[in-house]
């Protein structure tokens, strides 16, 4: 955060009035620097793809573009950030051609891998027919997505209704919940993120993310999490938890408890075992719905399961999903029983863009590229064999706190102590930027922004894994 706020007041300075021309151009010079050239980098794996020559803005120009007419609050990663122009499953190119390991997947939301052919033909095939109508029309692309994905939930998880975003998901679920139950109160995770609208910042739990807008009716459980938790591994400890709050900051009733079955924005914080099997229990005794917010954890990611909260061995009320369900693509979901969704019929609930004809052949071609493809089985193996290896690194650098997460949804927590579990904040900006410069891309979250978030494309390779350990593993020995 204080490296962000030096390049705010840098931008402001360019861009005050008599420094201008002085003070962006050495500003976006510095922007537009080549990454230092590093001997020491392995060899990345081989891949059979060149981009087009690229004859766009530079990163330069797009700098100062973003400075002058972009929201302020828009933030970047890395020293020099990049300007990312091509990109083929697992790999992304900059502007001079460079290619980059993506380890990130757009936060999660690429599965299939950049610009999958099967996901690109359904897109051009339906945009060329109708790229828009409305569904007071009939159209068979989101009949047919709506009918795919009702395929992948258990139990009476069948009625599907579509929007643009995992907040938007969020958000109509909440009023689900809270009309079905007759009950405005919602129960939510300390350390989670479910978006950023007026509902789902209530229900977010990280004071970074938080604006001071009205939200009511919200209570914060303790977090389940077994590295820092007060309760370590121990699931029911936590889920009395629930229950107190029930009973003490409640009439006794509850609207709903939504949860993500590993966080995300948190820091890929697997929930204690047992938590939500005992935290379901509690609720649905209240009166209330159970929400799983899949955003992240959803569409085959955890390799183990098709859905994160299925590893937990419990069955939602409704479910929540985007990212990687459109592979990019502007598309989310809530997806209910027949009884719950009949609450939406009370008064008139429409979403102009939500089940768009070329989001939804999109993400119905994302659907089949995943069966076809055998990803979720990949996520599976290979996210293992990297947890292994990212194991071991924990062995050889005392900096790695914990490794945690499942498939290929995983976190590496860096601490300056061990025992303390001090964040490691100054440490995690550094070795990104190393990775970055010899040819990986990784995210980062966490409270305190001291979590790696591996989250790449669900076609990433054992050779991708191996390369993705010498790089970090370099970068590491470099503090």
């Amino acid at each position: 955060m204080q490296r962000l706020a030096s390049s705010r007041r840098l931008l402001q300075a360019a861009l005050a009035p008599g420094r201008a021309n002085s003070s962006l151009s050495a500003a976006a010079a510095s922007v537009a620097a080549p990454a230092p050239e590093n001997d020491a980098a392995p060899k990345m794996p081989r891949f059979d793809y060149t981009p087009p020559p690229y004859d766009g803005p530079r990163a330069e120009e797009i700098f100062r573009k973003r400075a002058e007419f972009l929201s302020p609050s828009l933030f970047h990663f890395y020293d020099r950030p990049l300007n990312i122009v091509d990109g083929k499953m697992q790999y992304l190119f900059d502007e001079d051609g460079r290619r980059y390991l993506d380890s990130f997947g757009g936060i999660a939301t690429v599965c299939c891998g950049h610009c999958h052919p099967d996901v690109v033909e359904a897109i051009i095939k339906q945009s060329k027919r109708i790229q828009h109508s409305t569904v007071l029309y009939l159209n068979h692309a989101i009949a047919d997505f709506a009918e795919a994905l009702a395929s992948k939930m258990p139990g009476d998880l069948k009625v599907v209704f579509f929007t643009n975003s995992g907040t938007e998901a969020n958000e109509l679920a909440l009023m689900i919940a809270r009309l079905y139950t007759g009950c405005n109160d919602i129960i939510s995770l300390r350390n989670g993120y479910h978006g950023n609208a007026s509902g789902t910042m209530g229900v977010t739990a990280q004071s970074n993310w938080k604006f001071n807008v009205v939200q009511t009716g919200v209570h914060h459980a303790l977090n389940p999490d077994p590295y820092r938790g007060a309760f370590g591994s121990d699931g029911e400890k936590y889920a009395r938890d629930v229950q107190e709050i029930i009973d003490f900051g409640t009439s006794g009733s509850v609207g709903g408890f939504i949860s993500e079955a590993i966080q995300g924005v948190g820091g890929i914080v697997e929930l204690a075992p047992g938590y939500l099997p005992a935290a379901y229990n509690i609720v649905r005794k209240a009166g209330g719905l159970c929400i799983a917010d899949e955003v992240q954890a959803g569409v085959a990611r955890t390799g183990s399961h098709f859905w994160g909260f299925e590893g937990h061995g419990v069955i939602p009320d409704i479910v929540t999903m985007a990212k990687g369900i459109g592979n990019g693509i502007p598309v989310g979901a809530v997806v209910t029983t027949p009884e719950i969704a009949k609450v939406l019929t009370r008064r008139s609930y429409f979403n102009t863009f939500g089940g768009n004809p070329v989001s939804t052949a999109g993400g119905h071609a994302v659907l089949k590229v995943l069966e076809k493809e055998k990803l979720q089985e990949n996520a599976f193996v290979v996210g293992s064999y990297l947890k292994e290896r990212l194991n071991m690194l924990k062995e050889k650098h005392d900096i790695i706190g914990d490794v945690r997460g499942r498939g290929f949804l995983l976190g590496v927590e860096l601490v300056t102590d061990r025992q303390a579990k001090t964040p490691a904040k100054a440490e995690i900006s550094r070795v990104m930027n190393h990775m970055k410069d010899m040819g990986v891309l990784v995210g980062k979250g966490g409270f305190h922004g001291n979590v790696f978030r591996i989250t790449p494309p669900l076609c990433f390779t054992k050779e991708d894994a191996d390369f993705f350990i010498e790089v970090m593993d370099i970068a590491l020995s470099k503090l």
